[in-house]
């Protein structure tokens, strides 16, 4: 369903995977993609959401650096994953999110919606950018909490998750007492299909809730 196009932003022009809905759009997504690049699972949660009638786009971050990165869910990957995103960095990050932003903005109104790293990346797009935005176990967010969401905000976290402690998911709590957030029976990354903490109906629950955040916030 979707396809690569190029995406122009502040630091230089990058890929991103797009795709669009059969049906007028109801709103648009920019999905952020894990430590491990727009990989088959995010186009494929790219293609996932268009199906549920948003236009969607997924920017390749990494290319900044190197072309098409796509990582295994393995020990060689994480590493590497994450020293791309310490090169990254979450202002850039976020620069690239509002790029595109701006190319959905004749889709309708236009939300985030991130998992793990991205997940975090989500959530600086509702404080510093101010879409609405949903955030799947975003393990780096507790730096970031002094920053205040302006618009609506979806947490999604696994009570089992061992990247991010119920501490760390207690201070979610008190630091954003107007967003919505979701305790589930699963560890991180229940959303993917491709990590051994996959949980089917869990993500499906999951997705459930953030199509009715979605559409109550993007309509």
């Amino acid at each position: 369903m979707g396809h690569w196009i190029e995406l122009d932003t502040p630091s230089g022009a990058i890929s991103a995977w797009r795709a669009a809905p059969a049906v007028p759009p109801r709103g648009a997504l920019v999905i952020v993609q894990e430590i491990f690049g727009v990989n088959a699972h995010i186009r494929s949660v790219v293609d996932k959401f268009a199906a549920h009638g948003y236009s969607a786009i997924s920017p390749a971050f990494f290319d900044h650096f190197e072309r098409h990165v796509e990582l295994g869910y393995d020990a060689e990957g994480v590493a590497y994953g994450r020293k791309l995103v310490d090169r990254l960095g979450v202002d850039r990050a976020v620069e690239d999110v509002r790029s595109a932003a701006d190319q959905l903005d004749a889709e309708g109104r236009t939300g985030v919606v991130g998992y793990c790293w991205g997940g975090t990346i989500a959530f600086l797009a509702a404080a510093r950018l101010g879409l609405p935005a949903v955030s799947y176990y975003g393990g780096r967010t507790v730096p970031f909490l002094h920053e205040k969401p302006h618009a609506p905000l979806l947490l999604h976290f696994g009570e089992d998750d061992p990247v991010i402690p119920p501490a760390d998911v207690r201070k979610h709590h008190e630091a954003l007492p107007g967003a919505e957030i979701h305790i589930w029976p699963a560890g991180h990354g229940f959303n993917c299909d491709q990590r051994a903490d996959y949980n089917a109906t869990v993500a499906v629950q999951a997705l459930q809730r953030t199509l009715a955040f979605l559409a109550n916030n993007l309509a």
